[in-house]
């Protein structure tokens, strides 16, 4: 390796998940990172000791040792969040979906045609999610083009990797008259979108956009069809909602006699790049089209607990190595914090594993053997979201994106407590997942470039 193309180095102590159930303690590992933000190597001590090459970046100002308290985990994938939502989160949790949207989504998204409200808001969004280690984020922006801009703009100056779509929805049956577009506008200004992401100064492939049909209830044939049209064409992500509640995949079977995946699929929108949110409710031949397709499912374990009226078959779809991650669902959540997306992601499946009734006997109370672990909720915030994003995201390897977030336990009064004397390596990364919060996260960087830094 040529120490020239270092821009600069890490040393310290890392963790990844390189596949599902599985973990790496990169124990005082030096991780260098070129001019391209690309990691060069990660070696062990036993590679650098006998090399000039710390003492060559420390002569330069190039190389950040961490503490024993400090440590390494990649960047955190958040593949569903609703950008527009951000002012309504913990609010209006109690209501069924539909009442939920009518009562506080659309009137809130409908403000965003004010582009100071726009600004104002998704700044403080970006800044947050940031702050909480996402570097990789999936937005639905809301129906207008302008303020989808502005989104783009914030999240190409503040440096976050995001996959943003204006949300296209016509449908009288299910659309407010105030919130809602003709399937023409709708097609006009998606394209409208993808052609100013596209040319923007200075973006080199951190925003792309994203075809966003916001769900079947909310479009018609005739748009959803338009949209798969033009995601087929420009080869381009698209992100929707699928099968989420009872409510919605009634819908669809009463007015198409077919499933969400179905309709997708016969719409051209189900596709390598196609984002499927929730995805409660899937039949085997659903899932077979999915796998077929190689669409990718976010599970959104806290919303599901609301909105969902069911669990997510999660075990399920990690046995049979479906592209899967995890997402935030905001405002259908109470935190941007992917970490604790994992938390929740894990205890979604204890309560399905164990069941709730107490008056049926614990062997018929829950499903057996659906539970997943911490390192499985991790891998798929981390290298499973970056996988099924199909971006060279989530593992600190030769290669990847340098994405990763610096986790500090020596924050006074925070919840995470590492004892050096107690905690093995998979104690530390446990505690970090259920534990850490923003106060911990110090630093902050997406494709080698600092985005956060925390002075304390």
């Amino acid at each position: 390796m040529n120490h020239d193309d270092i821009l600069f180095g890490i040393l310290g102590n890392a963790f990844h998940c390189p596949a599902p159930g599985e973990f790496e303690f990169l124990e005082n590992a030096l991780i260098t990172i070129n001019v391209e933000g690309e990691i060069l190597g990660v070696a062990k001590p036993s590679e650098y000791n006998n090399s000039p090459i710390v003492e060559f970046l420390e002569c330069q100002g190039r190389i950040l040792r961490l503490t024993d308290q400090q440590y390494l985990i990649p960047g955190l994938v958040d593949l569903h969040c609703h950008a527009p939502q951000w002012p309504q989160m913990g609010k209006g949790l109690d209501l069924p979906l539909y009442n939920w949207l009518e009562n506080y989504t659309f009137p809130l998204e409908a403000r965003y045609q004010d582009l100071d409200f726009a600004q104002h808001v998704y700044r403080d969004l970006v800044q947050s999610t940031l702050s909480s280690g996402t570097t990789s984020a999936v937005y639905f922006s809301s129906i207008h083009l302008e303020p989808s801009k502005v989104l783009a703009d914030l999240c190409l100056e503040k440096g976050q990797r995001a996959f943003i779509g204006k949300v296209c929805m016509d449908n009288p049956e299910h659309c407010p008259d105030y919130y809602r577009q003709s399937a023409q506008k709708s097609l006009y200004e998606t394209e409208a979108f993808y052609q100013y992401v596209s040319g923007m100064v200075g973006n080199d492939g951190l925003v792309s956009p994203v075809v966003t049909p916001r769900f079947i209830p909310s479009c018609t044939e005739g748009l959803l069809k338009e949209l798969g049209q033009f995601a087929t064409e420009n080869e381009c992500y698209v992100q929707t909602h699928c099968s989420e509640s009872d409510w919605t995949r009634e819908y669809s079977c009463q007015k198409y006699g077919e499933t969400d995946i179905s309709i997708y699929e016969r719409t051209g929108l189900l596709g390598r790049k196609t984002i499927l949110a929730h995805s409660i409710f899937l039949t085997e031949r659903d899932t077979q089209k999915i796998q077929e397709h190689g669409a990718i499912i976010a599970h959104c374990p806290l919303s599901n607990m609301y909105f969902a009226n069911a669990a997510l078959g999660t075990r399920e779809i990690l046995d049979r190595g479906l592209h899967c991650g995890l997402g935030s669902d905001v405002a259908a959540s109470v935190t941007p914090s992917m970490l604790r997306s994992c938390f929740d992601a894990v205890s979604h499946s204890r309560v399905r594993e164990e069941g709730t009734s107490a008056r049926l006997a614990s062997d018929v109370r829950g499903e057996p053997g659906t539970r997943i672990s911490f390192l499985e909720a991790f891998w798929l915030a981390t290298a499973g979201g970056g996988k099924a994003l199909d971006k060279p995201i989530g593992l600190f390897q030769k290669g990847f994106w340098f994405d990763a977030v610096l986790v500090d336990g020596n924050i006074q009064d925070c919840d995470l407590k590492i004892w050096k004397a107690l905690d093995e390596p998979s104690d530390i990364l446990e505690k970090i997942i259920t534990t850490a919060h923003r106060q911990n996260i110090t630093k902050v960087w997406v494709k080698g470039k600092e985005v956060i830094s925390k002075n304390r």
